[in-house]
């Protein structure tokens, strides 16, 4: 049987960057298939729901959604619970990534850059503090969402974060959300984790 195939475009950011993660964490030999978008427009067609990222594995219909990758790879390989409720719970919060790129996405795409700067600085100021006090609440003791063992939940917190944190997004300062100390706290936690090193080192 073949390595299983997760395609994304040629970038290590956002829904790609964090099912690659979990699909290395889990210590799954997969092909990292990268797309220039000249492919992409030749792929889209054939791909499911029109949008990336996507996962192909021999004997199994091709997934997309990046959540539910995510889960698929966390059932598969310990790095979702396996109690309903405690599921349901980290689902919660990878939906919350979503809606914070499905408020913030349209924002990069403006074109009027005097719109851009005060669209994101309004967010700094109220939806992206508002949206990392919802997620506070939701965290537990921690460092991760499920206590002492890194999960996929807490990939895509991590993935979703870093832009802000490395100051990558105009407008919106590097302490966004610093009034939320335990999901920062969260995020370190993955940085350090030896094996997200490991994949960074072996990026370059």
């Amino acid at each position: 049987m073949t390595n299983p195939t997760l395609t994304y475009f040629d970038a290590p950011i956002s829904r790609g960057e964090e099912c690659r993660l979990a699909l290395f964490l889990a210590g799954v030999p997969f092909t990292d298939e990268r797309l220039k978008p000249a492919d992409w427009a030749t792929r889209r067609a054939a791909s499911p729901f029109g949008a990336l990222p996507y996962f192909t594995m021999e004997g199994h219909p091709v997934i997309g959604q990046s959540n539910s990758i995510l889960r698929l790879v966390g059932r598969l390989y310990d790095l979702h619970p396996s109690d309903p409720w405690e599921a349901a719970r980290h689902d919660a919060l990878m939906d919350a990534v979503e809606d914070l790129r499905h408020h913030m996405g349209p924002l990069a795409r403006l074109k009027d850059e005097a719109e851009k700067k005060a669209r994101r600085e309004e967010a700094a100021r109220e939806y992206l503090p508002t949206w990392a006090g919802h997620v506070e609440r939701a965290i537990g003791p921690g460092p991760f969402v499920g206590g002492q063992k890194l999960q996929v939940a807490d990939l895509k917190l991590f993935v979703v974060m870093g832009p802000y944190l490395k100051g990558a997004i105009d407008h919106v300062p590097t302490t966004v959300f610093s009034g939320a100390p335990k999901l920062m706290a969260l995020q370190a936690a993955v940085a350090r984790d030896p094996r997200v090193v490991a994949w960074y080192a072996r990026k370059g």
